[in-house]
């Protein structure tokens, strides 16, 4: 899988939502807009969604692994 230069706001997006669900805390309507943010920016850079969502939980969630 390519390295995906993420904007700062989607890394925020899902960090937050990965704090929230290890904090039991997590939303459904904070599931959905990540759900949604991550769509559209894999269509904005042409990138199979998924790319896009495993790329992005694998730099939030493992940062020394992404590098």
């Amino acid at each position: 899988m390519a390295t995906i230069d993420f904007p700062a706001d989607l890394v925020e997006l899902e960090r937050s939502a990965w704090a929230a669900q290890q904090a039991g805390t997590l939303t459904t309507k904070q599931a959905a807009a990540v759900h949604e943010a991550i769509g559209t920016f894999a269509e904005q850079v042409q990138l199979p969604r998924l790319d896009v969502e495993m790329g992005l939980k694998k730099a939030v969630r493992h940062p020394a692994d992404s590098a």
